[in-house]
C-alpha cells in the first residue's frame, strides 16, 4: 500500500498541473461518449490524431475535435458502443446488470492525461490512502488506446491500482512485460507473430534481399527490432531500413532502394506514414516492386483507387482475419440517425473548451462510410468487450436466473478473471496467455489485386495444435512479370559452388568451384568447401563425397593366375632340366656349364621364382616380407653363380698360363664354393637383420589416385640399400663374361651369361620406367612379371642351349669335341 500512495501522490501533483486548465465540469459529454450503468467501462479512441511534432514547453490541454479525424478509430469506437449494446440486450450475459462506458478521444498520447485521471478517479477525486485490494474506480476496466506508444504512456496509471486494460490494436512486444505493465491484457496478436509470418512470406517466395521502412511510432520500431532479431536464425538479409517522419525525403528513399537493387520492400509503419510513401512511389514512378503491408494499411480503403497503383508493383497486406459483426450495420445506421438529430452537450459549454468528448465531424460520416472503412481491429475491439464482460460475469457469480448483488467489484478481482479468461465468440476462442497476449490469432494474408480488392490468398494461425498453421495460393497472386519475382542480392550459386561473402551481407556473395577432394554442404555450411575424409574422394564442384575403392590384386585375377600358371611351368621347366642334367652328368656339356652348380643355379631359380606367389591377394606383413626375402636372398646366389663362373672361364682360357699358382690354389680350395658361400651367409645375415628391424609393411597408398586406395607393400630405404649387392655381383658377371667374348664358339658360356644379363636389365629398367609414371594396384604384376622374366632368362639364355645340344646334338656332347675346340683355339692365342 504504501509504494501505491507513493505513486498517488505523484499523480495528485499531476493532477493539480492540470487542473486549472480542466473544463469547468467533467460532466460534458455526448451521448456517443458516455452511457450510464453499473458498471461503467473506459475507452479510447484516437478519434483525432494529433501530429505530436510540435513542441511545448508546459502541460498543454488538446482539443482533440480540432486534430485530423481518423475515420478507421472512429469505427472501432462504435464497435465498443455496439458490443455494449449487445450484451445488455442479452440474458445469456450479465443478465439483469447493465454496462455503461466512458470513452474519450485520445488524440495524443501526452496530453490526455485528464481523461485518465478521470477513469482513474471516484467521484471526481483519487483516494490516495486506500490500498489496491480496496480501491475502487469510476472504471472496471479500459479499453484501448490503440497505438503502442499511448498504451505504454498510460499503462502505468492503470498499473498502480491493477485497473484492466485489454487493448485492441497495440502491438508492440514490449507490452507483453508484465514486470512493466502487469495489468495489460490485448485481443490483438504481438508484432512477434506479424513478424514471423513476414518472414514466413519471404521465405516461401525465397527472397532473401529486402527493406524495411517504418516510422518513428513505438510500434514500428518495435517491429523493425523483432525483425533484426529473427533474421539471425534465417537466410533474409535486410538490405536497408528507414525510418519514415515529417521531414523524410521520400524520392531519396525511393532513389536508395533502386540503388541498391532492392525489389522487396517491407513497410511496417503507421498508416498515415505508409499512405504517403506508397503515394510518392506512385509519383516518382517506382515500377515492378512487391510491397509487403503491414497490418495498419493492408486493407485501406483508399490506395488502391489511386491512379497508378498498378504500376508500382505487387502488393501483398497482412492483417488480422476479419470477423463479420452481425448487427453491426444496422446499429450504425439506427446510431448515426440519432446522434445527427440530438446536440452535443460538450458543443453548450460557455468556454468552449473541449474534454475530449466532442466530435464536430462525426456527423458527416455518413453510414456507408463506417462500414465501409478499414475493418482490421473491430473484432479484436469486439472481442475485447466482451472479454471484460465475460470476467465481470464470472466475478459476479451469474447464471441464467441472475448475477449476485453481494459482491464488491474491485478492479484488481476483475484482471484476475480476465486473466483466466476462456470462451469463444463468433467461432473464435478467446485465452490470454501469462503475458497477457491472445493464446491464438487467426491472420489473413491479402492481394490487391486488378479490381482494388484486397483478395484474400492466405492465412496463418498462431495455433501451434495445427497441422498446417501457414499457407499460400501462389495461383491467386497475379505479379507484375507474371512470375514470381527474384529478390535477392546475388544469384544462387550453381551445384559444387561455395558462396565467398562479398561485402557485409551474407546474401551478396561470389561463387567458387570447390575443388576435388573437397565438397560443399549447402545445408550445414555453404560458404565452405569441406575436405573429404581420407577413405573418400570428391569431384571439383562435389556437394557429397564418394568411398574410395581399395585396389589390390586378387588371386582371382585373370593376370595373376597367368603369372602363377607361368611359374609352375617354371618350376616344371626346372626340375625337368635337373633331371636331364642328372641323366647327363658326366657329360662334357654338363660339366662346362658348371657341372653341381648348375643344380645350384636351378634350385635358386626356382626357389625365387616361388616369391611371385605373394605378390597377390590383400598386403600382409608376411607376404610383403616373403615377396623381397626370397626373391632377393636365392636370386642373389644366382648371381653369385654366375659371377664365379664367369670368373672361372677367364681363369681357365686367359690366366692359367699366366698365374698358374693361383689357378692351382683356386683349383685346389674350391674357390667357387667359398665364394658363393660367403654371398649367401652375407645376403642372408643383413636380410635378417633388416627384415626384422624395419621390414617391408604393408602401406594404403592415398596420394596417387584420388578415387582408390592402393594397397601396396612399402620397402624401406634400407631394404632397397640391399639391392647394391645384387647389382655389384651383375656388374661383376658382365664384365667377367665380357673379357670372354672371343672364346671357343661352342664353349662360350660368357656369351650366354652376357646375353642373360642384358635380358636381365633391360626387365628391370623397363619395371623401374613403368614404376614411376604409374602407381596403380598393377604394378605389383609388374613386379611379378619382372622377377619371373628375371628368372625365365636363366633357363632361356642359359640352360636350354645346353638342353638342345644334350636332346637333338649330341655328337657335339662329347669329350674329342670339345678337346679339338680347346686346342684350335689354343693353337690361335699362341700364334698372336
Amino acid at each position: 500500500c504504501a509504494a501505491t500512495m507513493k505513486h498517488l501522490l505523484a499523480l495528485l501533483v499531476m493532477l493539480g498541473s492540470f487542473q486549472h486548465a480542466l473544463p469547468e465540469s467533467y460532466s460534458c459529454s455526448a451521448s456517443e461518449f458516455k452511457l450510464d450503468g453499473e458498471y461503467i467501462l473506459g475507452g479510447l479512441f484516437d478519434i483525432h490524431h494529433r501530429n505530436s511534432s510540435v513542441v511545448y514547453n508546459r502541460p498543454v490541454i488538446v482539443d482533440c475535435s480540432r486534430q485530423s479525424f481518423t475515420l478507421s478509430s472512429y469505427r472501432m469506437f462504435q464497435v465498443m458502443r455496439f458490443a455494449v449494446q449487445e450484451i445488455n440486450n442479452s440474458s445469456l450475459i450479465l443478465p439483469n446488470v447493465s454496462l455503461g462506458y466512458e470513452i474519450f478521444d485520445h488524440c495524443s498520447d501526452k496530453f490526455n492525461f485528464q481523461a485518465i485521471l478521470n477513469m482513474i478517479s471516484r467521484n471526481g477525486s483519487i483516494q490516495v490512502l486506500r490500498c489496491v485490494n480496496e480501491y475502487l474506480s469510476k472504471v472496471i476496466a479500459v479499453a484501448g488506446p490503440f497505438r503502442s506508444m499511448e498504451s505504454m504512456t498510460v499503462a502505468p496509471m492503470f498499473a498502480m491500482n491493477l485497473i484492466p486494460m485489454v487493448n485492441y490494436g497495440s502491438s508492440s512486444s514490449v507490452l507483453s512485460d508484465k514486470w512493466k505493465y502487469p495489468s495489460f491484457l490485448r485481443t490483438t496478436a504481438s508484432n512477434k507473430d506479424l513478424i514471423h509470418l513476414i518472414i514466413l512470406i519471404i521465405q516461401h517466395f525465397n527472397w532473401n534481399w529486402v527493406a524495411f521502412v517504418s516510422s518513428g511510432d513505438e510500434n514500428s520500431q518495435n517491429g523493425l527490432q523483432l525483425f533484426k532479431s529473427k533474421l539471425k536464425d534465417t537466410k533474409i538479409c535486410l538490405a536497408y531500413a528507414k525510418e519514415l517522419n515529417e521531414m523524410s525525403d521520400h524520392y531519396e528513399i525511393l532513389q536508395q532502394l533502386e540503388g541498391l537493387s532492392i525489389e522487396v520492400i517491407i513497410v511496417f509503419a503507421g498508416q498515415s506514414s505508409a499512405v504517403a510513401f506508397i503515394k510518392s512511389a506512385i509519383k516518382h514512378n517506382i515500377h515492378s516492386k512487391v510491397w509487403i503491408a503491414g497490418d495498419s494499411w493492408s486493407l485501406n480503403k483508399n490506395l488502391p483507387r489511386l491512379s497508378g497503383i498498378k504500376a508500382i508493383g505487387t502488393i501483398i497486406g497482412i492483417t488480422e482475419t476479419v470477423m463479420p459483426l452481425p448487427g453491426f450495420k444496422d446499429f450504425v445506421y439506427l446510431s448515426q440517425t440519432q446522434r445527427n438529430n440530438r446536440p452535443s452537450t460538450c458543443e453548450q459549454t460557455p468556454s468552449r473548451q473541449t474534454c475530449n468528448q466532442a466530435c464536430d465531424l462525426c456527423s458527416d460520416v455518413s453510414p456507408q462510410e463506417i462500414i465501409g472503412e478499414n475493418p482490421s481491429y473491430s473484432f479484436a475491439t469486439y472481442s475485447a468487450i466482451y472479454a471484460m464482460a465475460h470476467a465481470l460475469h464470472n466475478l459476479l457469480l451469474c447464471d441464467i436466473k441472475g448475477c449476485s448483488d453481494n459482491v464488491t467489484v474491485y478492479p484488481f478481482m476483475l484482471l484476475r478473471e480476465l486473466k483466466r479468461s476462456n470462451f469463444t465468440i463468433l467461432n473464435r476462442h478467446i485465452e490470454f496467455d501469462s503475458n497477457g497476449d491472445p493464446t491464438s490469432t487467426s491472420y489473413a494474408i491479402v492481394f490487391w489485386n486488378q479490381s482494388g480488392q484486397a483478395e484474400k490468398v492466405g492465412s496463418y494461425e498462431t495455433d501451434p495444435t495445427l497441422d498446417v498453421p501457414f499457407s499460400i495460393n501462389n495461383t491467386q497472386i497475379h505479379w507484375y512479370a507474371d512470375q514470381v519475382p527474384v529478390a535477392r542480392c546475388s544469384p544462387e550459386c550453381s551445384e559444387g559452388f561455395a558462396k565467398k561473402i562479398d561485402g557485409l551481407h551474407q546474401c551478396c556473395f561470389q561463387c567458387n568451384v570447390c575443388p576435388g577432394m573437397t565438397y560443399v554442404n549447402y545445408t550445414d555450411d555453404p560458404y565452405s568447401c569441406i575436405d573429404c575424409r581420407k577413405t573418400e574422394w570428391s569431384k571439383p564442384g562435389s556437394t557429397f563425397c564418394t568411398q574410395r575403392s581399395v585396389e589390390y590384386i586378387l588371386f582371382t585375377d585373370p593376370i595373376a593366375i597367368t603369372l602363377m600358371f607361368s611359374t609352375g611351368v617354371l618350376l616344371a621347366l626346372t626340375l625337368a632340366i635337373v633331371i636331364l642334367f642328372a641323366l647327363n652328368y658326366d657329360k662334357p656339356v654338363v660339366k662346362s656349364a658348371g657341372g653341381p652348380m648348375c643344380f645350384l643355379l636351378l634350385g635358386c631359380v626356382s626357389a625365387s621364382s616361388i616369391s611371385v606367389f605373394f605378390f597377390f591377394g590383400k598386403p600382409t606383413v608376411t607376404n610383403c616380407v616373403l615377396r623381397y626375402f626370397l626373391f632377393l636372398l636365392f636370386y642373389t646366389v644366382c648371381l653369385g653363380c654366375f659371377a664365379v663362373r664367369s670368373f672361372q672361364i677367364v681363369c681357365i682360357f686367359k690366366m692359367a698360363t699366366k698365374f698358374p699358382k693361383i689357378h692351382s690354389w683356386w683349383v685346389k680350395h674350391n674357390g667357387q664354393w667359398w665364394l658363393i658361400a660367403i654371398v649367401f651367409v652375407l645376403q642372408l645375415l643383413l636380410l635378417t637383420t633388416v627384415f626384422t628391424a624395419s621390414p617391408p609393411t604393408p602401406v594404403s597408398d592415398m596420394t596417387s589416385y584420388r578415387d582408390q586406395i592402393i594397397l601396396k607393400c612399402a620397402m624401406r630405404r634400407t631394404v632397397i640399400m640391399f639391392l647394391l649387392l645384387t647389382i655389384v655381383l651383375a656388374s661383376l658377371c658382365f664384365i667377367f663374361s665380357y673379357m670372354g667374348k672371343d672364346l671357343p664358339k661352342n664353349y662360350n658360356e660368357s656369351k650366354a651369361i652376357t646375353l642373360y644379363l642384358l635380358f636381365l636389365i633391360l626387365t628391370w629398367i623397363t619395371f623401374c620406367t613403368a614404376s614411376i609414371l604409374y602407381h596403380g594396384k598393377y604394378l605389383q604384376l609388374f613386379n611379378a612379371m619382372s622377377v619371373l622374366s628375371s628368372s625365365y632368362s636363366i633357363l632361356f639364355c642359359y640352360f636350354l642351349p645346353k638342353c638342345y645340344i644334350i636332346i637333338f646334338q649330341p655328337q657335339k656332347n662329347t669329350q674329342q669335341h670339345f678337346q679339338g675346340i680347346i686346342q684350335r683355339y689354343t693353337q690361335n692365342i699362341s700364334s698372336k
